[in-house]
């Protein structure tokens, strides 16, 4: 196996575990909880798990070049599902899309090939934007953990790593 190929898998084994991960957390909620803000300029959790499952699959129109416009109509795709089950089977096809895309790209595509956001004038390669998507979904994962540790669950490290 060359070593892009190994990059690739261990990048989404990454993504497969932090998947797995916020998947027991989303599951552990409860309904009155969908609503809590630790405070006013933050997420509820409900729109901070909503963005979490949609990283994948947003983060992958953004790197494609999509327009500020589209991105937006994706995203609220995200809002109007109401219900644990669906936000994890739109995270789990979204990571699905995203391999497929990055599987697709020559070796040379992968490490070389620059694409740019509509928020910025230059481009990324797109083994970057595979490593900026692993670590932005381990940051939403890690606050997604916070707000329930702050809910009072019984919730500790064992759950972001098996």
């Amino acid at each position: 196996m060359s070593a892009v190929n190994e990059m690739k898998q261990m990048l989404f084994e990454e993504l497969a575990l932090i998947v797995r991960t916020s998947a027991n957390l989303i599951r552990k909620v409860k309904p009155e909880e969908w609503n809590y803000r630790p405070v006013k300029e933050m997420r509820t959790l409900q729109e901070l798990t909503e963005h979490l499952v949609a990283i994948p699959t947003v983060d992958l129109l953004i790197l494609q070049e999509g327009s500020q416009v589209q991105v937006r109509q994706l995203e609220s795709q995200f809002s109007a599902v109401d219900e644990a089950e669906q936000w994890i089977a739109a995270m789990e096809r979204g990571v699905g899309e995203l391999r497929a895309y990055m599987d697709s790209l020559s070796h040379d595509e992968f490490l070389h090939k620059m694409t740019t956001p509509f928020y910025l004038d230059h481009g990324t390669a797109q083994a970057k934007w595979l490593i900026e998507i692993v670590t932005h979904m381990q940051h939403h994962r890690a606050q997604l953990f916070t707000y329930m540790k702050q809910l009072g669950h019984e919730i500790n490290m064992f759950d972001l790593y098996t």
